[in-house]
């Protein structure tokens, strides 16, 4: 018959008191009396969370094994149920009921590197490591792509260093007040610079400069045949309507004087004409698709409108095109360059910012970037020649002319 025993609980128990169950992660132990077993505590008693660690040590003739309860390495058992050991007395047939704690043993092998010196090493950044891991554990795209990326690194330091180089290089050539004087006249430019036709700076002759075909393409200027026909043959009643409109004196002026050659004459009615569209574009904030309908302009034309001198906006979910301020800079200055081949090289720029509707200052800024020569016409006794006496005048003459960056200071207020 079995003997009988009968459970003895042991009450209240500190952390010391606890019961020590280790599991060996790489086998079962056949005789644990070769083991000396050694456990570490904490010494912050003060700290509550670094109180409770505990390192167990097993050491046997031919390995050592270590074991903790915190830190990566520890179950995570400890931490969600409570575990309990029962020790019996053969002698009282009692046993004894006490609280425990499970240590996973795992073999300490000379020379491996553990987990704590893998922590002190901050050296490796996680981009590193997951690296490694590709080239491990990763698939073949993975590693592919890997590949390619350390391929690009490489390459691109190679054109930091090559660029570095080339730039040593020019410095020495040039020096460095020579660049500096460079960078200077092209930040005088300003941002007009990018809004600005076409320029061959180079160029022999000063048609050139501004090329005709790269203001009105010829197949954009075969397609105002026939709107220029009309305008060669406008008569003096819509002549003078346009004079009391006041919004395209300027057309209106080439138009009183049109040429008697019939080609120049078909060339500047049909540069009147896309003038006199650009000029109502600048007037006007939102652009629809019906745009110049009144007028008959050609399909490519309306094209080319929107998208050489109009911006895309979203508003309330829809695609709207709109004139900015710098596509109204834009605008002056293909009219301005159309206008300077309309009346040989030369333009009136007072009827031009009243005609679009900006201020002389901006259109003094578009003639000055684009390196034309300002000047004012002789005065004259008549009453004509007075009116004209507030005109300015732009020519394009070689070689073109590099104005100075002004720089405007406020004058600050005085304090009362």
């Amino acid at each position: 018959m079995a003997a009988s025993c009968s459970f003895v609980s042991c009450g209240e128990e500190s952390e010391t008191d606890k019961a020590v169950i280790v599991r060996f992660s790489n086998g079962s132990v056949r005789n644990a009396e070769k083991l000396d077993f050694t456990i570490y505590k904490n010494t912050d008693d003060s700290n509550p969370r670094k109180k409770s660690r505990r390192i167990l040590v097993a050491e046997s003739d031919r390995l050592s094994y270590v074991g903790n309860n915190f830190g990566p390495g520890a179950l995570k058992c400890n931490n969600l149920c409570k575990h309990y050991v029962g020790v019996l007395n053969k002698e009282t047939m009692q046993m004894e009921v006490h609280r425990a704690q499970l240590f996973n043993m795992q073999p300490v092998i000379p020379g491996e590197t553990t987990e704590a010196d893998k922590s002190q090493d901050t050296s490796t950044t996680y981009r590193e490591k997951v690296d490694s891991l590709i080239e491990v554990f990763g698939t073949n795209k993975q590693k592919r792509a890997l590949s390619s990326r350390r391929l690009n690194q490489v390459g691109s330091e190679m054109l930091h260093q090559a660029v570095a180089k080339a730039a040593n290089t020019v410095i020495e050539q040039k020096g460095l007040e020579a660049l500096q004087q460079e960078v200077a006249e092209t930040e005088s430019q300003g941002d007009l610079a990018l809004h600005l036709p076409p320029c061959n700076a180079d160029a022999d002759t000063p048609e050139n400069v501004y090329l005709f075909d790269n203001l009105l393409s010829p197949v954009e200027f075969g397609t105002l045949e026939q709107a220029g026909s009309k305008m060669a043959a406008i008569t003096t009643e819509e002549l003078q309507k346009m004079r009391d409109d006041g919004r395209c004196m300027c057309v209106v002026k080439h138009l009183e004087n049109l040429p008697s050659n019939d080609e120049a004459r078909q060339k500047t009615a049909r540069c009147a004409y896309y003038i006199s569209l650009l000029l109502k574009l600048s007037r006007q904030r939102n652009i629809t698709r019906k745009f110049g309908q009144e007028q008959e302009c050609p399909r490519i034309i309306q094209s080319k409108l929107m998208k050489t001198f109009t911006v895309e906006t979203f508003n309330n979910g829809r695609v709207q095109n709109i004139v900015s301020a710098s596509m109204r800079a834009k605008l002056a200055a293909y009219c301005l360059a159309l206008l300077l081949h309309m009346n040989h090289m030369t333009a009136d720029i007072t009827l031009l910012h009243r005609d679009l509707g900006i201020t002389e200052a901006r259109m003094l800024e578009v003639a000055k970037s684009m390196g034309l020569t300002l000047s004012k016409p002789a005065r004259g006794k008549d009453n004509e020649d007075r009116l004209r006496d507030d005109h300015r005048l732009a020519s394009l003459v070689l070689p073109l002319v590099k104005y100075e960056q002004f720089i405007e200071r406020r004058k600050r207020k005085k304090m009362r």
